[in-house]
């Protein structure tokens, strides 16, 4: 449905290499560069800033790019909608989750594939930039993320649920017979947090910042598996959100954490597109539901 043409330049800005993008497409790097100049002189412009290697798009280039996008995306949808017609939704569902969201997140995604079988789910680990920049490059249909990241005009957030962080630690002489313990209080603690280019950890850090705390972490980490294994090991304790110990099982200490208790909005970030692509629809329509999420009530 759409020129090979308009694909392949769509490839080489992802891959930014003639022959990463002309593998990406099956083809020869000298047919996608032949394909690429016969796009230049039908458009009567140059789309590629050429050296030795590729360089970047130029501005015509990237105008170029966003209306492909665009195009490829809205011919996406036009086949969901026919497959739709036909009695079930096809196709995969691309789906960008920061990483403190990935255990819970396994509920909306196994309801919604017990609605839709037909459907492949493809979740990302992603940082909340990355999740962002691809939803706008039309190469995911959802993200989730923390609620005050979908604050603009093109996105348009739905909540899912609330999140509560707690201190987990392996140690049995740290907080002793107690069930909550003060954000101030755990400061002073050999933590292992998320490193900082991370939301979860910028999150952690406004919080201690906004009661004066400095904190310096022992250990940063970008996993989730790899924070936890490290608190299993008794020399770190750590922060994290309550979700992602309730599929994931460790043998740790989990203390509230007060003084004060803080609720943050996890929300399925989507792009604002009228009339609603049907994988995004239906996506939409399963997160809306209460049972569909840990933590969410009827």
């Amino acid at each position: 449905m759409i020129a090979r043409k308009y694909l392949y330049l769509v490839a080489l800005a992802k891959e930014k290499h003639f022959g990463r993008a002309a593998a990406a497409c099956n083809v020869t790097p000298s047919t996608l560069s032949a394909a690429i100049r016969e796009l230049e002189a039908e458009l009567g412009v140059s789309l590629v800033e050429r050296r030795q290697q590729f360089t970047a798009l130029t501005p015509e280039g990237q105008c170029v790019l966003d209306h492909a996008r665009r195009v490829i995306a809205t011919a996406s949808d036009l086949k969901q909608e026919l497959a739709q017609q036909r009695g079930a939704l096809t196709g995969v569902l691309r789906l960008g989750v920061i990483p403190t969201a990935l255990t819970a997140v396994a509920a909306l995604d196994a309801a919604f594939s017990r609605r839709h079988p037909q459907v492949t789910v493809q979740v990302l680990s992603l940082s909340t930039q990355d999740i962002l920049r691809r939803l706008r490059n039309f190469e995911l249909d959802g993200g989730v993320v923390y609620g005050g990241s979908g604050d603009a005009d093109d996105l348009r957030l739905t909540p899912l649920w609330q999140e509560n962080h707690v201190f987990i630690t392996a140690r049995d002489d740290l907080f002793p017979d107690r069930v909550s313990v003060g954000w101030r209080e755990v400061a002073d603690t050999a933590l292992c947090l998320l490193t900082p280019d991370m939301q979860n950890r910028k999150i952690i850090d406004a919080q201690f910042a906004r009661l004066g705390c400095r904190v310096t972490p022992q250990m940063e980490t970008n996993s989730i598996i790899s924070m936890l294994a490290h608190v299993g090991t008794g020399h770190w304790s750590s922060v994290l959100p309550r979700s992602v110990l309730e599929v994931i099982r460790t043998p740790v200490r989990v203390l509230e954490l007060v003084d004060p208790a803080l609720a943050w909005e996890i929300g399925l970030v989507t792009l604002a597109r009228t009339p609603t692509p049907p994988l995004v629809a239906a996506l939409l329509a399963e997160g809306r539901q209460p049972h569909a999420l840990f933590g969410k009530t009827e």
